[in-house]
């Protein structure tokens, strides 16, 4: 799979602020949701004051003809908390939408989908996918799907540390296996960075100990060092043999 790096996801939604679905692209991002639970959430799923949504169907498109369906398995319905950032662009969001439907004869109901046509109709997921395409070439991030956009989410939030059963929860997976298993590109690279995470929540007092001893093991390695270097000097060493020494006052005499 393709995602988009942090700079990338910058570029990304700096553009796409130019297009009528800017709010929809982040949302996909922050949350991970499948483009048709996207286009049938309402405002009645969105609880702005708990900062949280909840799937409970999908829009898909078949045969020219859009549809609101059951989500595609029982683990799709499910509750997503939302950042402080998103809630606030939501409830910007649906205040923008209630003035337009105010002019229009039509306020804003509960019942009413969050993304749609000002009249209030279902967006069309081409339309929302041939836009996506068109920022991701304008911009040349790399080429990825409106789907891969679900991917980042997941990516990121793993790399920063998120537990893999959170991650599961907010995407809808049967089980933790299948998110591990499709992210295992980056669950690998946890495993360093959680060893270091768990040697930072010791005490300096227990590093101290455990570290003491590497300490002492590599000073005793240079003194040997040390000593081996002496070893290997000429000798210079006086005699006590008094016999030795005889001879030698004899051949110098």
């Amino acid at each position: 799979m393709t995602t988009l790096a942090a700079a990338d996801v910058a570029r990304f939604l700096q553009a796409s602020q130019e297009t009528p679905y800017h709010v929809l692209f982040c949302t996909a991002l922050f949350t991970g949701m499948r483009l048709g639970e996207l286009l049938a959430l309402r405002w009645s799923d969105v609880d702005l004051d708990m900062s949280s949504l909840s799937i409970v169907r999908a829009l898909y498109k078949r045969h020219g003809v859009c549809r609101m369906i059951e989500p595609k398995s029982s683990h799709s319905h499910r509750s997503i908390a939302l950042s402080p950032v998103l809630a606030s662009l939501l409830r910007q969001h649906k205040a923008e939408q209630q003035a337009e439907r105010i002019l229009l004869g039509k306020p804003v109901k509960d019942g009413d989908l969050v993304f749609a046509h000002p009249d209030g109709s279902p967006l069309d997921p081409g339309s929302v996918s041939h836009t996506f395409r068109k920022i991701i070439i304008k911009e040349g991030v790399p080429h990825i799907r409106f789907h891969d956009l679900r991917h980042t989410h997941a990516t990121l939030m793993l790399k920063a540390g998120v537990h893999p059963k959170i991650v599961q929860e907010r995407l809808g997976h049967g089980s933790i296996a299948i998110t591990l298993d499709t992210y295992s590109h980056v669950v690998s690279g946890l495993q360093e960075a959680a060893a270091q995470r768990f040697e930072g929540t010791l005490d300096g007092e227990v590093l101290k100990i455990l570290t003491e001893p590497l300490n002492q093991t590599e000073e005793c390695r240079q003194n040997v060092g040390k000593l081996r270097g002496i070893e290997r000097e000429p000798h210079r060493t006086r005699t006590c043999n008094r016999l030795i020494k005889s001879q030698l006052l004899f051949q110098l005499s």
